[in-house]
């Protein structure tokens, strides 16, 4: 059995380094074994480890974790994406979070990471048109983890939710791949308008603390939008969008926002060149 589990990691570098990662840290914490066998080295697959972990902490009296570990492991054969989307996700914490120095930490204590996983089911849940259950997914989402996210917004690969509390997505909110949040956003709305009333975040953009963009608005690819501040207009690309409400004050400074995490800005006219920060 312990063969067959080495086997099938050789085939993924992300699960085989989860795996490595947790032998070593039992031999030097022995205490931790029964939680790193629980979560990780009992499990021949990713997906299986994954489905397991998210049971253990979105199930409750309603819902059992038993009940949770057939769903999620009915979505992710369903539809691979999801398991292929979450390892991106890990490789995004260990890449852009400081705090961040293997990948066996996030899967198994990060709630930006857990929430994310959580939404991807709801929103399996919620395409297959079982919209009930995938409230109740997202209800415990925001019970255990502190996101509520819809479960018809969609949200790409790659994503890197940092400390996660407060975090509040639409319905017809779309979050594209590799973009970089910090706790405290709202991706909202304006009132009470029906359909598609939500942000667009582009690939690459960084939302910084406790922002709030509102409305069917547009964070362009590789934009940044400083902490605490109410976007109510578009941001164009590479821009920074920063201020109560929110105005352009300069570019990105970066290439790629999302990755190096860089949340301060200059003024306006000090970004007349087009340089960057």
């Amino acid at each position: 059995m312990v063969q067959r589990q080495e086997q099938l990691a050789t085939c993924d570098p992300v699960w085989a380094a989860i795996r490595d990662e947790a032998m070593t840290v039992e031999a030097r914490e022995p205490g931790l074994a029964g939680l790193l066998h629980a979560n990780i080295l009992n499990h021949g697959r990713f997906e299986c480890a994954l489905a397991h972990t998210l049971s253990q902490k979105l199930g409750s009296e309603e819902l059992s974790p038993l009940q949770i570990r057939d769903i999620t492991e009915e979505a992710m054969e369903d539809d691979a994406a999801i398991g292929e989307a979450a390892r991106a996700d890990l490789s995004a914490f260990l890449d852009r979070d400081p705090a961040c120095h293997d990948m066996m930490t996030p899967f198994l204590y990060y709630k930006g990471f857990h929430a994310l996983q959580a939404h991807r089911i709801a929103h399996w849940l919620w395409t297959a048109g079982r919209t009930s259950l995938a409230y109740y997914m997202q209800h415990r989402n925001s019970v255990e983890f502190g996101v509520d996210a819809h479960p018809a917004a969609r949200i790409g690969k790659g994503i890197m939710i940092d400390h996660a509390t407060g975090i509040v997505i639409g319905e017809t909110a779309v979050i594209e791949n590799n973009v970089s949040m910090l706790h405290g956003v709202t991706l909202g709305g304006t009132g009470k308008v029906d359909g598609d009333r939500h942000p667009k975040i582009r690939e690459g953009a960084l939302i910084s603390v406790g922002a709030q963009v509102l409305g069917n608005v547009e964070v362009g690819a590789r934009a940044r939008v400083g902490a605490g501040s109410v976007v109510l207009i578009n941001v164009p690309a590479e821009c920074t969008a920063a201020g109560v409400p929110a105005k352009i004050v300069g570019c990105a400074g970066s290439k790629q926002p999302a990755r190096e995490m860089r949340h301060e800005w200059l003024d306006k006219d000090e970004h007349a060149d087009g340089s960057g920060i």
